[in-house]
């Protein structure tokens, strides 16, 4: 299995990272009761349970795209040097954003998000030309 197939694998795991640090922290701000009702009356967030919530939709703007190159890389038998340090670029760009934007930290979660389109940019490259 090529590096960035294996990199796909474990980002199922990230991502359900990012998913369980959301529900729990939205769990723990309104309560497992009215986590299970419709939620028609929400009140707002915290400020802890909003980030939570922002970071799993900015995952979900990027994963698609990820997931794309990568089964496009191996498809197309373009798996390199590029695409294996875009691929990893990425999925470690990826981890460390979480506990940034957990804890608030506004430049350096910004250069972090800066970095994993990088690694998505070189996916790019390494696939298409």
């Amino acid at each position: 299995m090529t590096l960035e197939l294996t990199l796909l694998v474990w980002s199922t795991a990230l991502f359900g990272l990012y998913i369980g640090v959301q529900s729990t922290l939205y769990r723990m701000q309104h309560g497992v009761v009215f986590a299970a009702t419709g939620r028609d009356h929400e009140p707002p967030p915290n400020p802890l349970s909003a980030r939570s919530e922002k970071a799993l939709r900015n995952l979900i703007e990027t994963y698609p795209v990820f997931v794309v190159l990568v089964v496009a890389s191996v498809l197309a038998d373009r798996s390199d040097a590029l695409t294996q340090w875009g691929a990893l670029t990425y999925f470690v760009a990826r981890i460390a954003y979480l506990p940034l934007y957990l804890a608030g930290v506004k430049y350096l979660r910004s250069l972090v998000w800066s970095v994993s389109a990088l690694g998505l940019v070189l996916l790019f490259i390494g696939v298409a030309f």
